[in-house]
């Protein structure tokens, strides 16, 4: 009798060992889930964001149209005008109407190219919003970065605790056009810019927290390059850096090391699957306080198309 009470005994805790064990890969399971239903409503509401925002960026552009239009015309009025001045005896009335004229003149240019460079953010929003064709088009790569490493860096400095970035160009002036969707391909600079802005805003709040001043200045790099097999992109960050841990998982969907709902964990997964689709690769080099650097290369043109 004893003996079967024991093996009852065992029996039993065996039992609920293995029944805390799978208690706790149900919390787990539930809790991914939970995560899960979490990232994709934050998903629906950033789709739902991008819509509202190109809604708002087309209102804006009939605006700025208006703005820049009659800007090119009040500049050649002015200039019309002063045309007409010099044919008048010069006097110092004259004079100083001409010297006017060139102040109103100088403030029409300065509006004007505002309001090309505004017409130019609203033109990225609009591009970055909607989806493309899939077609491949021979597109300036260097404007494509220019472009949209300053609309990623306005998002940043437009959101919440943002921080002041200078910035390294080092562009190859040779580089001329390269074949990619350019809809989609702006997606990838936004993303990985945004990531680097994430990196160095952490490494800046913990510089900040030390007791020591810190001189710390966030940097982003970026290169390009090319020879007769690739085109190279080159985003490089001085921020936090990756822990070599977590380097290998970061391209998986919905991994992310940010808290709540403050990261998807879709930006780099996106990333790379549009990469892939443009036969190109995404690599990382990163050391965890000092850097990450996103290396994408690309085919040559001639093969792209």
């Amino acid at each position: 009798m004893d003996k079967v009470q024991e093996d009852w005994i065992v029996k039993n805790k065996e039992l609920k060992r293995l029944l805390e064990i799978r208690t706790l890969e149900l919390e787990k399971s539930l809790k991914n889930c939970q995560e899960l239903q979490e990232q994709l409503l934050l998903q629906e509401k950033l789709a739902s964001l991008g819509q509202l925002s190109a809604g708002i960026a087309h209102e804006i552009k009939n605006p700025i149209n208006f703005i820049n239009n009659f800007s090119e015309l009040s500049i050649e009025y002015v200039e019309e005008i002063a045309e007409e001045l010099k044919k008048l005896e010069q006097n110092d009335t004259i004079t100083e109407i001409n010297e006017l004229l060139q102040d109103i003149k100088a403030n029409l240019e300065k509006t004007l190219q505002h309001g090309k460079r505004a017409d130019g953010i609203v033109k990225s929003m609009l591009m970055h919003s909607r989806g493309g064709q899939g077609e491949f088009v021979p597109t300036n790569l260097n404007t494509l970065l220019k472009e949209f490493v300053n609309l990623a860096f306005h998002g940043m400095r437009a959101g919440k605790n943002p921080i002041n970035v200078s910035f390294v160009w080092d562009l190859d002036p040779e580089l001329g056009q390269v074949a990619i969707i350019a809809e989609d391909f702006s997606r990838v600079i936004v993303n990985l810019c945004n990531n680097a802005f994430d990196a160095m805003r952490s490494k800046f709040n913990s510089e900040m927290d030390k007791e020591e001043k810190s001189s710390y200045q966030p940097v982003l790099k970026i290169r390009t390059s090319q020879d007769k097999n690739k085109v190279t992109i080159e985003i490089e960050d001085n921020g936090a850096g990756i822990p070599e841990p977590i380097l290998n998982r970061i391209l998986e969907p919905f991994f992310t090391t940010k808290k709540g709902k403050e990261g998807t964990g879709l930006g780099l997964s996106i990333t790379h699957d549009i990469l892939k689709a443009h036969n190109g690769t995404l690599a990382i080099t990163s050391k965890e306080g000092e850097f990450t650097k996103f290396e994408i290369t690309l085919p040559p043109i001639s093969s792209t198309l």
